[in-house]
Parts: structure tokens; sequence; C-alpha cells
């Protein structure tokens, strides 16, 4: 509630649309989380309160109990997703998104920029993964079979007439149950290029989606029942 507050004196604003929980707090109950959240709702501070890096069981727990007190549950998460993260959007929340329904800002929609193709040759100087302190980021992202799929994934987006980067941003979004994508832009330029994946997306058909599905193959596996 004193971060709530902090944070309506830092942009002097009497409300915040959105109010996430960025991660789980492991040492406080999911219960007073939620609490907390109401008061803020009842007191007019937030509109809607959401989840960051929440698992599935955490934001369902925290639904049960605001069903229980009558209190508002959480109406967003915001989950990591891309072409190389998938489990979360496509697998794990499946149950929330058909059964209480819920919105996702997501993040890293390019893999801290692997899906650029910037790194399909190497580690540009000056760019994010040549950082001194994020070799570690470098090491999970810029792997030689990531590399060699972004490779194959310019021929998709060659033949719409588009960068792998729009390409990537518009396969988010073409998730249902994608509500918003964040984006890191540097420059005006590569904000231009990550917004025409605006017009790439009514371009891309079932055909094209089953081309990057067997580029990827990575699709995560539903239970049978």
């Amino acid at each position: 509630m004193e971060c709530c507050h902090d944070a309506l004196k830092r942009m002097s604003v009497d409300y915040l649309d959105l109010f996430f929980c960025h991660r789980p707090d492991k040492n406080t109950p999911i219960e007073e989380v939620v609490w907390a959240m109401n008061h803020l709702l009842q007191q007019g501070k937030i509109l809607y309160w959401g989840t960051s890096e929440w698992s599935a069981p955490e934001i369902m727990h925290a639904h049960m109990f605001a069903r229980e007190y009558r209190l508002i549950g959480p109406t967003m998460e915001q989950p990591e997703y891309n072409m190389f993260a998938r489990e979360k959007m496509e697998r794990e929340f499946l149950h929330i998104f058909k059964n209480v329904g819920m919105g996702t800002t997501i993040w890293s929609p390019l893999a801290s920029g692997i899906l650029t193709g910037k790194y399909n040759e190497g580690v540009p100087q000056n760019s994010r993964l040549a950082f001194n302190g994020l070799e570690w980021l470098r090491d999970r992202n810029r792997t030689e079979q990531r590399i060699e799929k972004v490779k194959k994934m310019k021929t998709i987006a060659d033949s719409l007439g588009t960068t792998t980067t729009s390409l990537a941003l518009a396969w988010c979004l073409y998730n249902p149950h994608v509500s918003t994508v964040l984006l890191g832009a540097t420059s005006v330029s590569q904000l231009t290029e990550n917004l025409a994946a605006l017009e790439t997306l009514p371009k891309l058909t079932n055909e094209h989606i089953a081309e990057i599905e067997i580029i990827l193959d990575n699709k995560p596996t539903l239970p049978a029942f």
C-alpha cells in the first residue's frame, strides 16, 4: 500500500488504472495481498490489480480467496512470452483463461533481442547482451539452436515483406489471450520496426503459423485429459 502511495506521488496522479504485484512475495500470504489490493480499490487509488510472474496455482489461490470473502481478485498477469518461452501462456494458464478470464501484458516478446536477428552473426558492441554483468542473459538466450531457428524464420518474414522482429511480435499478438505486448525499443527506428507488427499481424495465416511451428518445434504438450 505504501508503494502505491509513493507511485501516486511520483506520477502526480489521483489513481492508477492498473497496479501490478510484481513477482509473488513468498514471505507474505496471498490472502494478505488480496486484502491490501481490495483496500486500495475501495479507496479509489487503483481501478484494477494484477500479478506479474505469478504461477497459475498462486493466481487461482488469489481468486478463490477473493470469491470466498467477496473481494476483487486479480484481472491481469504479466508473463514472459515469446517463440522460445511458451509454457505459461499456452499450457499453464489455459485453465485461468477458460474459467476465470485474465488479461496479459507480455514481457520479453523478442527473447532479449534474439528474435530480431541482430545476434545471428555474433554479439554487437553496445548491444544489451554485450553489457558486463549480463553474461547469464546472453548464455541463456543466445544458443546455437535458437540462432538457427531465427535464421530460418527470416524466410517466412521475407515472404510477408517484413522483418523477423515484426514477425515475432505479430506471432505474440496472434495468440487471442495476449492483451498487450511491452516494447523495449531504444531508438525511433526500433520503435517504428516494432509497430510494423500491427501491419504484419493481418497477413499471418494458419499456413504461416504451421510453418513457424515446424521451425520452432517447441509447442507445449497439453494433457490428454
